[in-house]
């Protein structure tokens, strides 16, 4: 060693520091990559990538090749140091070269290179996958003897080992990334994907069209209010029952009374032919299966029912694809039937409605947990059937009750200017006084 020249040995450490920098910015860069991109390149054929893929399919064998080539360059660059200082300053000079070498290595040889890695993986990982892959390649014996070790270590301590190489997202990790997109998918788009991912948590119940608002054929009419209905109707599709919607008969599809309409009279016989079966669904059911199910039957409507067997509702595909693609107008509040604005600003709803039609209109947080609807929220918080002019504060919303009957609430009124100011009546209920501002 005695015999190199100064400017040599300095040229070697120089080296091996850029040596060092390399490995600790590859282990950085590498660990950094978004792995369902780099997946995505991999399957465009990009050289980079697959090589990237393929290092980081065995993690326990690219740490160990990192690592050892690390520490190779370290501990040889800390004893060419030693020369240098021993050359320059004699015994005093092991010390100074210890304390500059630390801290350029600290710099130049990982915070630096670590940090640029971490900012651009991709430009920083992918070059290197080539020099890592062939460094691998003949390194392989000494990487393999390591991880046996290592192995051997892990399973002393009883710590499993597992696949590291698969990783999956929930639910909840993907509305993140969808979330998170910003402008590499749009908006609507967006919504439509957090839509999908809702189905699971939503049930039939939370939208389907209640027992009391639905709208069928009762055969017990007199033939001529049927035609009549027939030919106006604005649905496609109509439940067809005796009576009550308890005594249903089946499904109708208008478009199969065409024919029969063309006829210059046609009797309930002739109606009664071309009434399909019913397709009945339990309470309940996650929007996600009932979507698969309508696609199984090969149905678009079907009547919910509950444990014993009673029409709590009708539930259509359409009602499960808007709940995936949004609603059709700007206005959600408007679009909804069961929601009127006022001229002073104020909104007068239907207690009928549900409580996630409700929250999506006017963007309230009611819980959807226990009564689906909103009057079925207030006689479960009141525990009675409130008169008209009983004001409460329902959660963070105050709203009156402006009309009622012996058993239900019809219609609350509700003004964003309002605020309250609570009062209890009784041990067991409590009521908001609700006054302008």
């Amino acid at each position: 060693m005695d015999d190199i020249p100064l400017s040599i040995l300095i040229g070697i450490l120089v080296f091996l520091i850029i040596a060092s920098g390399f490995f600790s910015g590859s282990e950085t860069g590498l660990m950094s990559l978004n792995r369902y991109r780099l997946r995505n390149l991999a399957n465009k054929k990009h050289k980079g990538a697959i090589l990237a893929q393929k290092l980081l399919d065995t993690p326990e064998r690219l740490i160990g090749l990192i690592l050892l080539g690390n520490n190779a360059v370290n501990i040889l660059a800390s004893a060419i140091a030693t020369l240098i200082g021993l050359r320059l300053m004699g015994e005093p000079g092991i010390a100074v070269a210890t304390i500059v070498l630390t801290i350029i290595i600290l710099v130049f040889a990982e915070v630096t290179p670590k940090t640029l890695a971490a900012l651009h993986p991709e430009r920083y990982a992918l070059p290197a996958s080539f020099l890592l892959s062939l460094l691998l390649k003949f390194f392989y014996p000494v990487v393999w003897f390591i991880n046996q070790i290592t192995n051997q270590l892990f399973r002393l301590l009883g710590i499993p080992k597992q696949n590291r190489n698969i990783t999956r997202l929930s639910r909840d990790e993907l509305r993140i990334v969808v979330n998170e997109a910003g402008s590499m998918i749009p908006r609507q788009h967006q919504d439509m994907l957090l839509g999908i991912l809702d189905l699971e948590q939503i049930s039939i119940d939370e939208i389907m069209i209640p027992r009391n608002e639905i709208i069928g054929i009762d055969l017990e009419d007199d033939w001529d209010t049927i035609v009549k209905q027939l030919s106006e109707s604005q649905h496609t599709r109509l439940p067809v029952y005796e009576g009550d919607i308890d005594h249903i008969v089946g499904m109708l599809h208008l478009r199969n009374t065409l024919s029969l309409f063309n006829q210059k009279s046609f009797s309930a016989a002739e109606l009664r032919s071309i009434i399909r079966e019913a397709y009945y669904v339990p309470a309940g059911t996650p929007l996600n299966t009932q979507l698969l199910n309508f696609q199984k039957e090969k149905r678009r409507i079907a009547l919910v029912v509950n444990e014993y067997g009673d029409i709590q509702g009708l539930i259509t595909l359409e009602d499960i694809l808007e709940e995936i693609v949004g609603e059709f107008t700007t206005d959600p509040a408007a679009s909804n039937k069961d929601i009127h604005q006022q001229e002073d600003g104020s909104y007068l709803i239907d207690g009928s409605i549900t409580i996630r039609e409700l929250n999506k209109a006017l963007g309230w947080n009611l819980s959807a947990e226990g009564p689906k609807t909103l009057n079925g929220m207030i006689l479960e918080y009141l525990e009675q059937i409130p008169a008209p002019g009983t004001s409460l504060m329902l959660e963070n919303y105050p709203v009156e009750i402006t009309q009622s009957n012996s058993s239900s609430v019809k219609t609350i009124r509700y003004n964003p200017e309002w605020n309250g100011n609570q009062i209890v009546n009784d041990a067991k209920n409590e009521q908001i006084e609700i006054s302008p501002d």
